[in-house]
């Protein structure tokens, strides 16, 4: 069997898609947790506990950055979604906005 340059690319991508699936599930709710933490650091610098403010602001920052990579991977796949579209490839499309929905849902 021929491996034409549409089939290894759906390949990885189903490949990439079930990788990262997992990371998805481990990590879901990045801005929840992202603001849960900023808050709690608001809330620490109240009674003047730095250490419990670092604490926390450093974990918001980790959730807020892994929230923008899924954003951003977000954004990426709905380019790609458009370009396939525009392109015809109908299955590639929607691949790559199962991929959108999957970084989306992830960065919330």
């Amino acid at each position: 069997m021929k491996f034409t340059n549409i089939k290894r690319l759906s390949l990885s991508a189903a490949l990439l898609l079930a990788c990262t699936s997992v990371g998805v599930h481990a990590a879901e709710s990045h801005m929840a947790e992202a603001l849960k933490h900023a808050e709690a650091a608001a809330k620490s610098a109240d009674g003047k506990a730095v250490d419990a403010v670092v604490k926390h602001a450093q974990a918001a920052k980790e959730h807020a950055d892994a929230a923008k990579v899924h954003l951003d991977a977000g954004v990426t796949s709905l380019n790609d979604a458009t370009d396939d579209a525009k392109m015809k490839h109908a299955d590639l499309a929607k691949k790559s906005a199962d991929e959108a929905v999957m970084h989306l849902k992830a960065a919330q």
